[in-house]
């Protein structure tokens, strides 16, 4: 199973019992909006993780279906995976990147804010669903 297709049986399961299947308010991320799509692999191909980023304009961005596979977690694939999205957006002059994640993930929550992301009111099309979502936004400084 890809990497994506990981992440969505995982949120479907942290779910259950919630009425509506859909998960992710508005367009889904596909190959015309996603700025860059990155996938760690270890040595012997195995996708680990994945995450991409989504241009917002106003040079910021959103982060979108970071995942790592349970076999790939606490080995520095995540981190990983942010710090080369972080820079790619640096060197594009983005200034910012935002993202959401839902209540039934505590681990994403407990990364994003360890990454230096701090909670923000809903955006976008997560607005009003506060009692689903919860939205992360980062200032990135340029790395001297």
């Amino acid at each position: 199973m890809g990497t994506t297709l990981d992440l969505d049986a995982d949120v479907r399961a942290r779910r259950r019992g919630v009425v509506e299947d859909r998960f992710e308010p508005g367009a889904a991320p596909t190959s015309a909006d996603i700025a860059v799509f990155a996938l760690a692999r270890a040595e012997d191909g195995t996708p680990l993780g994945c995450a991409g980023l989504r241009a917002l304009g106003d040079a910021a961005g959103e982060l979108k279906r970071m995942y790592v596979i349970p076999a790939g977690r606490g080995t520095g694939v995540a981190p990983a995976l942010l710090e080369f999205l972080e820079q790619w957006a640096r060197d594009r002059g983005w200034t910012r990147l935002r993202l959401e994640t839902g209540l039934s993930q505590p681990d994403a929550v407990h990364f994003c804010t360890r990454s230096g992301y701090r909670r923000i009111p809903d955006f976008g099309t997560y607005t009003g669903l506060e009692s689903t979502s919860l939205c992360f936004e980062r200032e990135l400084t340029p790395v001297l």
